[in-house]
């Protein structure tokens, strides 16, 4: 009977983890919260866009949701080792509906000028600076097994997609229809979602108590950082996540541009948004049915080709039908290689670190894009977009090489940690991250 129950649990691969009421209730206030906050996110760019007819403008808007978690992210990581995340995951989305609240005011009123929308952003970018490390420390502790960790980190994946899928699809409708401060205004009312299942999962989420010393948050930020450079494989998957994300993320950033270029509308930015998602949704639930985090170096190099490639086609395409295929294409590789760089993070990194970790994996791209989208956003006002895209292809091109020619040796450096995790024996064939 017991091999039976357990069979049954294997067929149902990443969906295992729904066995935890905690994880649950978390996935589904999050996934009507996450929706609305696409909604959001689409409709402010065709805003900015809209409002400016300045690409650089549009990227300046990102960038200053962005910058803030170039500079908190490594202090949250370390509240996230030392604090009650519950609780701090609780507040960032309190302060996160009153946010979109103002946004809703400003835009309905017809009020809304350059320098709010950049407070707000700014303001956004503190808050997702304290909640996206707080958010993955907190996912090990809703789980009821450990082992369920990678499935619970691939189903939080497929969430972000499939409402990636979903919001921007309603938002598009919705500008074409009604009016697009209806979009913040659902994004503010999808908060009481999430707030209320945080509030309905129960437990203790304090971290263990110990003597406190001088200058302690200091001292948890350098033995973070001292880890993450002499931890290779995270070393190693970090340095290229925020490297390659520089790049990869610019399509995104200018794709009200595009649209412009198409003469479409709204709802032709919420297609084309939820047509990445449909990729980025099977990168991700594929991941959720490997059983181990070995060989995954081989499939991040081979998609970030493959990503690149797309990218640079994506460049010479003028047509709708030319884009869609290849944002699948593109979708589905750039998710797969940040799933499972997160994945192997979570597995190999040490628990009483894993919060400081986190937050610089998060600030790898979190930074690093924004700054990458106001290089794009000046160069496409210059030189046009389709030139800007090109570029964009052939650095991440570059970074694919150098990552893959860095492969052979960082397999040797790596294996002894792999070891000591017990991922690997001595005697078995180096196949692993790094």
């Amino acid at each position: 009977m017991a091999e039976l129950v357990e069979s049954r649990k294997s067929v149902l691969g990443p969906f295992d983890v729904f066995a935890s009421s905690k994880y649950t209730l978390y996935f589904g206030g999050q996934f009507i919260s996450q929706t609305g906050t696409w909604m959001q996110q689409v409709a402010l760019s065709w805003f900015v866009y809209d409002l400016t007819h300045s690409a650089f403008l549009l990227a300046a808007v990102g960038v200053a949701a962005q910058v803030p978690s170039l500079i908190l992210m490594p202090f949250a990581g370390v509240m996230a080792d030392s604090m009650n995340r519950h609780r701090i995951v609780l507040l960032t989305q309190i302060f996160a509906m009153i946010e979109a609240g103002i946004l809703t005011a400003l835009v309905m009123t017809g009020v809304a000028q350059i320098w709010h929308l950049m407070a707000l952003a700014v303001f956004s970018g503190i808050l997702m600076a304290f909640d996206m490390p707080m958010r993955s420390a907190f996912l090990v502790n809703i789980i009821d097994k450990k082992e369920d960790l990678p499935k619970a980190i691939s189903m939080n994946s497929a969430l972000f997609n499939v409402t990636r899928l979903i919001g921007p699809a309603l938002a598009g409708v919705i500008m074409v229809k009604l009016n697009i401060g209806i979009c913040f205004l659902i994004n503010a009312l999808s908060y009481i979602a999430v707030i209320g299942a945080l509030l309905m999962i129960k437990g203790n989420f304090d971290p263990p108590k110990r003597e406190r010393v001088k200058n302690e948050g200091l001292i948890k930020l350098k033995e973070g950082f001292e880890y993450t450079i002499n931890t290779i494989p995270v070393r190693a998957t970090i340095m290229f996540m925020a490297a390659f994300c520089m790049g990869g993320f610019v399509y995104i950033t200018l794709m009200p541009v595009l649209v412009k270029e198409l003469h479409g509308d709204p709802s032709t930015l919420g297609m084309l948004m939820s047509i990445s998602a449909v990729g980025s949704c099977i990168g991700a639930v594929g991941l959720g049915f490997r059983k181990s985090i070995l060989g995954l170096g081989k499939w991040i190099v081979a998609a970030s080709f493959l990503f690149s490639l797309a990218l640079i086609l994506f460049s010479f395409c003028r047509t709708l039908g030319q884009y869609a295929p290849l944002m699948v294409i593109m979708g589905a590789s750039m998710m797969f290689m940040m799933s499972a760089c997160s994945t192997i993070l979570q597995t190999v990194i040490e628990e009483e670190k894993r919060g400081r970790v986190m937050s610089l994996f998060t600030m790898a791209f979190m930074g690093t894009a924004p700054i990458g989208g106001l290089i794009g956003g000046a160069a496409a006002n210059h030189y046009g977009y389709h030139a800007t895209i090109l570029c964009a292809g052939i650095y991440c091109l570059v970074v694919s090489l150098v990552f893959g020619s860095k492969m052979p040796e960082l397999r040797k450096q790596s294996k002894p940690i792999y070891i000591e995790k017990g991922l690997l024996q001595a005697e078995d064939e180096i196949d692993i991250l790094t």
